[in-house]
């Protein structure tokens, strides 16, 4: 991605999930603040995943919301890709 420029509209929602509880909502932003979470998460090995669709609707949230029982599934789909792409598994408790 190259560097955002002040007309720059990406958008980017970042979600913590605990295995627990669910998902919230941990950062959000356009612009600058989109690219400092984009920048994050790739130097913290965080899987990215573009969705418009789904990025328009938590994007609505505000921080530390958990996220609507509506998006559950979307958001599941999200979560077992991502631990798919990384290798991880669920905590077996």
């Amino acid at each position: 991605m190259s560097e955002p420029t002040p007309n720059d509209n990406t958008q980017a929602v970042a979600l913590e999930y605990d295995g627990k509880n669910a998902p919230r909502v941990t950062a959000t932003g356009s612009g600058a603040t989109a690219q400092r979470i984009i920048d994050l998460a790739r130097e913290h090995g965080i899987p990215l995943r573009e969705d418009p669709d789904l990025l328009t609707l938590l994007a609505k949230l505000e921080l530390g919301d958990e996220i609507p029982r509506a998006l559950y599934v979307t958001v599941a789909h999200v979560i077992a890709w991502a631990y798919v792409l990384t290798g991880k598994r669920p905590d077996e408790s």
